[in-house]
């Protein structure tokens, strides 16, 4: 009975041996070595989404707008302020504002000369240059009083220019007196001394503004024949008649 019983603990402690044996072999193999929990095959990995841009016009963003108007349209739609003025006001040539139309030329704003002409014969000179600080124009015709006359010297209406003459500071303007008839037939020819020069207004009644008062050159001859052109800006043009 002994025998037997030991034959069986040897069989059990063998067969134990050969169970513990196949464990460690089986703990050894690294292809059945189990796995976490939770992993399995790797799957690709899927592409980093770009960080979002931000919209135009949004802030940190930079909106364009137009330079040329008073505002413009940035490119999101926002409404910016552009850095290019608009159009000013050119009214009065960038004086200001003030008046730009011409003062009418008077004696007050005028310098006056009278001179004797060689040709044509029996003729003078009158020319006149605004001395003021304001284009002044020449209307119609000087208005000349010889000495004590009390009627004004006969306007030539056919020298009348097509416009009106004006004068930028320091131009001058001209217009040509006739003394008396070439043949000498006028009547009631006398020696002249002084003239006064009155100036005509835009309506041209009367006059307007201070005479201008000059001496005549030595030898000044008329007669009822006198006579005078509208003022020219050319001095070639009144020497004409």
């Amino acid at each position: 009975m002994r025998t037997i019983r030991t034959r069986s603990t040897v069989v059990a402690t063998a067969a134990l041996l050969a169970g513990l044996s196949l464990t460690a072999c089986q703990n050894d193999d690294p292809s059945r070595t189990p796995r976490p929990a939770g992993s399995g095959k790797a799957s690709a990995a899927a592409p980093e989404t770009p960080a979002s841009t931000p919209a135009p016009g949004a802030a940190g963003g930079t909106a364009s707008g137009s330079t040329t108007g008073d505002r413009g349209q940035g490119t999101g739609g926002t409404a910016v302020r552009g850095t290019g003025g608009g159009s000013g006001d050119t009214t009065g040539g960038g004086g200001g504002g003030g008046d730009s139309s011409p003062t009418t030329c008077t004696g007050d704003t005028t310098k006056v000369v009278v001179s004797k002409v060689s040709r044509p014969i029996n003729h003078l000179l009158l020319t006149v240059t605004n001395t003021g600080s304001r284009d002044c124009a020449a209307y119609h015709a000087p208005l000349l009083r010889f000495d004590d006359e009390q009627s004004a010297t006969r306007v030539i209406d056919d020298s009348k220019p097509q416009a009106v003459v004006t004068l930028a500071p320091g131009q001058a303007a001209y217009a040509s007196i006739t003394l008396s008839a070439a043949d000498g037939s006028g009547s009631n020819g006398r020696t002249a001394k002084r003239l006064t020069v009155h100036f005509a207004p835009r309506d041209g009644s009367g006059s307007t503004g201070d005479p201008a008062e000059l001496t005549l050159p030595a030898g000044t001859h008329k007669d009822d024949n006198a006579a005078v052109t509208y003022w020219q800006s050319d001095m070639a043009d009144a020497l004409t008649y």
